[in-house]
């Protein structure tokens, strides 16, 4: 990125690469749940959480009933716990009409589809100084500038990078032009492949300085925002459409689900599509105290994503917040029996 301010910059030039295939990571396909093996699960939740998952279930199906919205946010770790091939099929089946999640998210997503494996072991990288520095990030790098340049969501360009051909060979133009192409080993595990393929929008919700892919010389934060920019109003278009009821569900994301759903609520309502009983459901593993969120001096008041996405938001509008506490191992693997079942 050029720079012509009066401070010193950090010559990303001089940043070694090696090739991902050489990296230690503890997530592997053989980690990934499948889904023939759900039915075989036993489940260790609480009565309240199995209650409330059995609850929530047929919240989702009545909504898709009525084509209301169904909206998932997930941090990068459901995708590292090998769940996402449970949201992939769902948005196969139609029942999720987003998926939304931070940078994280599609970094793990990108990295299984590319070779089978995600979750760098970091203490082993980070004593080398080669924590995040596989030069295969470059790809998304690029991927994000030619989104950009199109005028792309950030979710779309990656997934897009996947799928089509074309586009992939233009990611390798702008890196290197002599550099050789590349693909993808696993596509079909791919959560942002699945739904660029079922024109299903994934949004992608990032920082700047957040995310391993900013540490490469090809990062231009110009278009992570941009293309992330876009991937909030689609988002927001979204949020929209609960006018007549929908679900939100927020797992595992403290701060960055909470917040963009916040905003995305308030910029909805500001043009008069409100909200209106809507069912949301917040997955972690903390305990909940609804009491804590008017208590400044407690911790629970800063836990945006209970206080926001279980309490203020549904009541703001006459819905229903859940809390799902729990392991998200077992959690989502039952909430995704429970949809089946219903089915």
């Amino acid at each position: 990125m050029d720079y012509k301010g009066i401070y010193k910059i950090f010559d990303a030039e001089k940043i070694n690469t090696y090739p991902v295939s050489e990296r230690t990571n503890k997530s592997k396909l053989s980690d990934l749940l499948r889904l023939e093996d759900i039915d075989e699960m036993s489940f260790d939740v609480s009565e309240e959480a199995e209650v409330n998952l059995t609850l929530l279930a047929r919240e989702i199906i009545a909504a898709r009933e009525k084509n209301s919205p169904v909206i998932f946010f997930t941090g990068g770790h459901l995708v590292k716990n090998g769940l996402s091939g449970l949201l992939g099929d769902l948005v196969k089946r139609g029942l999720f009409t987003m998926i939304s999640g931070n940078a994280a998210t599609s970094i793990h997503d990108f990295e299984l589809a590319l070779i089978g494996e995600t979750s760098e072991y970091v203490p082993q990288a980070l004593e080398k100084g080669q924590f995040g520095m596989a030069y295969e990030f470059n790809y998304i790098n690029a991927a994000l500038t030619l989104g950009d340049k199109n005028c792309l969501g950030y979710g779309e360009a990656v997934g897009k990078m996947i799928c089509d051909e074309l586009f992939r060979d233009e990611v390798v133009k702008t890196l290197n032009p002599e550099h050789a192409s590349f693909e993808f080993m696993h596509p079909e595990i791919s959560l942002q492949a699945i739904c660029y393929e079922k024109k299903v929008p994934m949004t992608i919700h990032v920082g700047i300085g957040t995310d391993v892919i900013d540490q490469h010389t090809f990062f231009d934060g110009r278009a992570k925002g941009g293309c992330s920019g876009r991937d909030f109003l689609i988002y927001t278009q979204e949020i929209s459409e609960l006018t007549k009821g929908g679900v939100v569900l927020n797992v595992g994301s403290a701060v960055t689900g909470p917040e963009v759903f916040l905003k995305a609520a308030s910029m909805a309502g500001n043009i008069g599509n409100i909200p209106n009983g809507i069912i949301t459901a917040n997955f972690d593993l903390r305990s909940y105290n609804p009491d804590d969120f008017i208590n400044e001096n407690t911790v629970g008041y800063y836990y945006r994503d209970q206080k926001s996405i279980v309490t203020r938001v549904p009541q703001a509008y006459g819905g229903q917040g859940y809390y799902i506490g729990g392991n998200q191992k077992q959690t989502i693997p039952l909430l995704y029996k429970k949809l089946l079942q219903l089915l």
